[in-house]
Order: structure tokens, then sequence, then C-alpha cells
């Protein structure tokens, strides 16, 4: 796939930025997970700028392709799995003193339909750093609706991955 056409298409959901205020939308699967990296300031700036560097893919084994080396808004992004293809493309960045990261949403030829946030946060009473992964997706192709259990499991399995990677 090529980025440059990527870029003209539409997301393929309506709930976009869902991921940053509140409850998930509704007839879609939802997915947290969360886990403490480490302590101190110097360590969420590592974590972070790994994650803003698409660090989180790149450590839980997938490949990236993107339009841009940080994520930004409107970056498009390509992440295989194997020979599977998911193209997305950043909807939000997060840049505060103690929560910095990104969500993007699918775009057509992505197996699922809906939208992923990665971020890390610093708790400022403890100085504990911690990386979180949530999601709210369903499928988006017949194979996806056809393995909903497996691909389900699968989101789960990358998901914790991604906590490893950073």
């Amino acid at each position: 796939m090529d980025l440059g056409a990527l870029e003209e298409l539409p997301l393929t959901y309506s709930e976009v930025g869902a991921t940053a205020t509140g409850p998930p939308p509704a007839g879609y699967g939802h997915l947290h997970t969360e886990r403490q990296i480490g302590t101190g300031q110097q360590r969420f700036e590592q974590a972070a700028h790994a994650v803003m560097h698409w660090g989180m893919q790149r450590g839980a084994g997938l490949r990236v392709q993107a339009s841009s080396e940080v994520a930004e808004v409107d970056t498009v992004v390509l992440v295989r799995m194997g020979f599977l293809p998911a193209p997305c493309r950043v909807v939000y960045v997060v840049e505060e003193p103690d929560i910095r990261g990104f969500a993007y949403g699918t775009l057509p030829g992505h197996p699922e339909s809906g939208e992923e946030r990665f971020v890390v946060r610093r708790d400022p009473a403890t100085s504990a750093v911690f990386a979180e992964v949530s999601a709210f997706s369903r499928p988006a192709t017949w194979w996806s609706k056809a393995g909903r259990p497996v691909v389900s499991v699968a989101q789960r399995v990358i998901a914790r991955r991604y906590l490893h990677g950073v």
C-alpha cells in the first residue's frame, strides 16, 4: 500500500476521538490495559519519546511505515504484523505535563474499524510511570467477523506487547 494513496481516504468509523473523551462507544469491543514501566521524570520522558516515535508498535514486533517520524495529527501509518496491512491515521495527540501519546483511527483496508490510543503517564504524587493502551473496534472484513474470537485474543496479546515494547 502506498502512504500517499491512504492520505485521501476517510476514517472507517464516526466516533473520532472517543478514546480521549470518556467511556468507549457502544457497538464496539473495548480494550484497556496498562502497566507500570518505571518511575521518575527521566523514565517518563524516555517512554514518551518512544511512544511518539512509534516505539510501542516497533517494540511489539510490528513493522511501521509512516508519513512522519513523529506521531502528529493526520500522520498516515501503515502497521504490519506479518503480511497483514493495517492502515491508520493519527486523529489526536496528547501533550500534557504528565501524559503524552496519541491515538490513531482505522482507514479502509484495515481488518477492524475503530480507534486505538497509546499513552504514557506519570503520577505526580508517586512519580510512577505507566504505559496505557485503550481501544474500541469492531470487525471490518468478512474474515475478521468470522474469526472474531481469535482476532479479539490477538488484539489483547498485541496490546500487552505494546506495553512491554516501551
